[in-house]
């Protein structure tokens, strides 16, 4: 599968490890920038057109939290983010913010680099079944275009949410478990935890329900997972 030509922007302090990844990338035929601070990464955002960005948490000047949320203001590009860690409080915080995945420091850079690729497969295929216009309401999912809008206002959504709210508004009514949900985002193996699905379906709520906090389209089944109202469904 061919992926953009847009070049993967790494983000990391450490200029060994940041050689390293780009090594990598290289010899799979990503083209590769690197920035070593916060500013400098934002200021490479402004002014090309990236494919993916692997972004570390702590970095000079500006740390990645602020990266990713000012990233998201204006771009739905992949972010695969590095954190020290494994502590699921930075893995939340990361997916809250937009990130699409994270991977935990030593890391080994053959899986690094299979992870973008994977994260790159979800985020650019449609299959032929997907391209339909899905709708409810005044809410349109148009899957040729990769747009979502609410009363004729566009919706900016990150990846992950574009293809959660896909996945539900395809199958109106069924009961989607946490597991069968991360089964379609992370088909290769990554271990994530079922709370990542949570944290989706919540910021998902807060860009296309009236009311988040007693949301009418999608849908919590206690015990089971989430559902999205069928047609008529108040």
């Amino acid at each position: 599968m061919a992926f953009s030509s847009g070049p993967i922007l790494i983000v990391e302090d450490d200029q060994n490890t940041s050689s390293l990844v780009e090594t990598y990338l290289q010899k799979e035929g990503f083209s590769t920038l690197a920035a070593f601070d916060g500013e400098r990464a934002l200021a490479i955002a402004r002014t090309h057109k990236l494919a993916f960005v692997i972004l570390d948490i702590m970095l000079p000047k500006m740390d990645g939290w602020e990266i990713c949320r000012e990233l998201r203001k204006v771009s739905d590009v992949p972010i695969l983010m590095l954190t020290a860690r494994e502590e699921e409080i930075d893995r939340i915080m990361g997916l809250s913010l937009g990130a699409d995945d994270y991977v935990v420091k030593p890391f080994s850079p053959r899986e690094l680099v299979e992870r973008v690729k994977a994260i790159l497969r979800r985020t650019e295929s449609q299959p032929a079944q997907e391209d339909q216009v899905l709708s409810h309401g005044g809410l349109i999912l148009d899957p040729v275009k990769c747009k979502v809008t609410i009363n004729n206002e566009p919706v900016n959504l990150t990846t992950s949410e574009y293809k959660l709210l896909q996945t539900l508004m395809a199958s109106p009514g069924r009961v989607f478990s946490r597991e069968a949900l991360l089964d379609r985002f992370y088909e290769h193996g990554e271990t994530v935890v079922d709370r990542v699905i949570d944290v989706h379906v919540g910021k998902l709520r807060q860009k296309i329900e009236e009311h988040p906090a007693k949301p009418k389209m999608i849908q919590t089944v206690r015990g089971f997972g989430y559902r999205f109202a069928e047609p008529g469904e108040a």
